[in-house]
Parts: structure tokens; C-alpha cells; sequence
């Protein structure tokens, strides 16, 4: 298998398992701590922002930039093929996503972390409403250009796999 078909398989995988994460939270987990107390969704997304550092998650998150710069690189040299455009489209869209989650979700995240245990936190309340709002808004956005990321690299495969 070429090089070029190797970057594109694995930057799709990596565009869609993200886009997966982001968008169950975006329809499941958040909407599920909505309807729970303020200490219970404080408690349990710093445990999740915890958790979710792992070896696992940061080679597809990190490495999905790595795999996608390499398609872009390789679909260029390679005779600028069909797929080019899509490539770009999707590496773009998954900037988009790498922005969104480094510039919001994460700073949100360590505040809630600093915010403390929740049983010290004396208002509960208003650390719930400095991060839930704003940062389900913008989990929302990344979901969107994951999803889309996710999108443009199957749509890429196609002309990718057509013999020239």
C-alpha cells in the first residue's frame, strides 16, 4: 500500500474518532450533567478532564495532525491528485477543531480544575456557570469541524481509489 493511502486512511480514522468523542458529548454527555446537580457535573468533568490525558486519546488528537500534514504533503508531490482539495479541506476543518479544543476547551478545563475539590467550592453555582455554557457552545463548534474533517477525508478516498 503507498505511503499516500496509508496518510489518508489514518487521517480519516483519526478525524473520525474525534469527531465521534466531541459528538457524543455534544449529544449525550453534556445534555445528561445538564440535567444534573452543579456539584455532580463539576465533579464529573473534572474527572473526565482527568481521564481523557492518556496515551490513547493524545496519539490521535496530536497524531492526526502529524498523518494529516503528511497527506497533504503526499497528495501535492504525488501528481496533485483529485483527492488534493479534499485533503486540504479536511486538514483545514481539523485545525479548526485543534484550535477550538487548545484556545477554549482546554483553558475552560483548567479553570475548572483550578476551581478546586467540589466540596470545598463554595459556589458551586457559579463555577457551573463559568464553564458549562460557554464551553458546550464551543464542543459543539469542534464536533461540527471534526464531523466535517471526518467528512472531506472519506470523500478524499473516493477519487484517491480510482485508477487514473
Amino acid at each position: 500500500m503507498k505511503l499516500r493511502a496509508i496518510a489518508l486512511i489514518l487521517s480519516t480514522l483519526s478525524a473520525g474518532l474525534m469527531a465521534g468523542l466531541f459528538a457524543a458529548f455534544a449529544y449525550a454527555v453534556m445534555p445528561g450533567l445538564k440535567r444534573s446537580s452543579d456539584r455532580t457535573l463539576v465533579e464529573a468533568m473534572q474527572h473526565i478532564n482527568v481521564a481523557i490525558i492518556n496515551p490513547i486519546f493524545m496519539i490521535l488528537f496530536m497524531g492526526g495532525v502529524v498523518v494529516m500534514v503528511a497527506a497533504v504533503i503526499l497528495h501535492w508531490r504525488g501528481g496533485r491528485s483529485p483527492a488534493l482539495p479534499w485533503v486540504i479541506a479536511g486538514f483545514v476543518l481539523y485545525l479548526v477543531m485543534f484550535a477550538v479544543t487548545s484556545g477554549v476547551n482546554v483553558p475552560l478545563n483548567d479553570q475548572l480544575a483550578k476551581a478546586g475539590d467540589p466540596a470545598g467550592i463554595a459556589d458551586l453555582a457559579a463555577v457551573r456557570e463559568a464553564f458549562e455554557a460557554r464551553w458546550t457552545t464551543w464542543n459543539i463548534v469542534r464536533a461540527v469541524a471534526a464531523t466535517g474533517s471526518f467528512g472531506c477525508f472519506v470523500w478524499a478516498l473516493i477519487p484517491h481509489g480510482q485508477p487514473r
